[in-house]
């Protein structure tokens, strides 16, 4: 399968910045180039190998009686993975959680509002500002 491009082969170019081709000599970029080739060649070999080896794994678990209840797990597993890596999911999350935090956060300070200890600092506070005001209120 000579000249075969694969989308590895797309990835590899732009994701892995190197030499660039005029600083390469004549000789060493047909070098890489037939690598690449082999290594493209490669590639779809094991892809063919693994795709072989999973539709005999498939046969295999049908005989025996596997394919509905694992097939099923594994398709509720890898839905429910997605949901949770998805941006929706993610913001949705991280919504509820501030929400959560801001009406705790509230709450305490209500409840805090409440004690007996705030009102006694309250007075206190209202005590030292009339003082240093000298009893006079501003009219703001």
């Amino acid at each position: 399968m000579p000249g075969t491009v694969t989308e590895a082969s797309a990835d590899t170019h732009e994701s892995h910045p190197a030499a660039k081709p005029e600083d390469l000599t004549e000789a060493e970029q047909k070098e890489l180039k037939l690598e690449l080739t082999k290594l493209e060649e490669e590639i779809v070999t094991l892809r063919h190998a693994l795709a072989t080896k999973e539709r005999c794994c498939m046969e295999l678990k049908r005989k025996l009686g596997l394919i509905a209840l694992v097939g099923l797990r594994q398709n509720l597993s890898k839905s429910w993975h997605d949901v949770q890596v998805s941006n929706v999911y993610m913001k949705q999350k991280t919504s509820a959680a501030l929400s959560t935090m801001g009406s705790t956060i509230c709450r305490k300070l209500g409840d805090m509002k409440k004690s007996a200890t705030f009102r006694s600092f309250e007075g206190l506070m209202g005590a030292i500002k009339s003082r240093v005001s000298g009893g006079r209120e501003n009219p703001l």
